[in-house]
């Protein structure tokens, strides 16, 4: 395993509140230096991928900004300061499903963009459903569209699926429940 480069410095370059953006300053064990800039988030975020007893997925349609339009992904949410993830994963399930779960269970922990992101997103499967709601924070009501597992090359088809955390979630269920294809 190569070794690790040396830091000698991190600078702030900006700060939003949400994201932070870092220079750092990096030499390599061969003596190259280079001067690196990577977003750091400020805490994690959880995506859970809830399935009916029906085997039906909830999808969401939100507006994205970052892409400018309304999106379907699974939902999704920030866990909050000494929350642990499969708290934030059911609470998030309330705030936009109106359902919260019996049974969660990670699915596995993912990144973005390692190059230049610090952010780990926690995929989480919901099962044993009931309705609950809890009051989020979104500017507008959210969506919430059963999606059948079985109908799985659709949605990934469409125009508007396009989340790579989702797409991820959406294989790992798809194998986990119907077996790998």
């Amino acid at each position: 395993m190569p070794q690790k480069p040396v830091i000698h410095e991190r600078r702030i370059i900006a700060d939003t509140g949400i994201l932070t953006v870092e220079q750092v300053d990096l030499e390599f064990a061969n003596g190259a230096r280079r001067l690196y800039q990577r977003i750091v988030g400020t805490r994690d975020s959880v995506l859970i991928v809830a399935v009916t007893p029906e085997h039906s997925l909830l999808l969401i349609r939100e507006y994205a900004a970052g892409m400018d339009r309304y999106e379907l992904a699974f939902p999704k949410g920030i866990v909050e300061p000494a929350e642990d993830p499969l708290a934030a994963a059911n609470r998030e399930l309330q705030e936009e499903t109106g359902y919260a779960a019996h049974r969660l269970e990670p699915l596995r922990s993912v990144t973005l963009a390692p190059g230049y992101l610090l952010h780990t997103t926690h995929l989480m499967m919901a099962r044993d459903l009931y309705p609950q709601r809890l009051p989020g924070d979104e500017p507008e009501p959210i969506e919430v569209l059963p999606w059948p597992l079985h109908d799985w090359g659709s949605l990934l088809a469409r125009p508007d699926f396009t989340e790579a955390r989702s797409i991820a979630a959406l294989f790992m269920v798809r194998d986990r429940m119907l077996g790998p294809i």
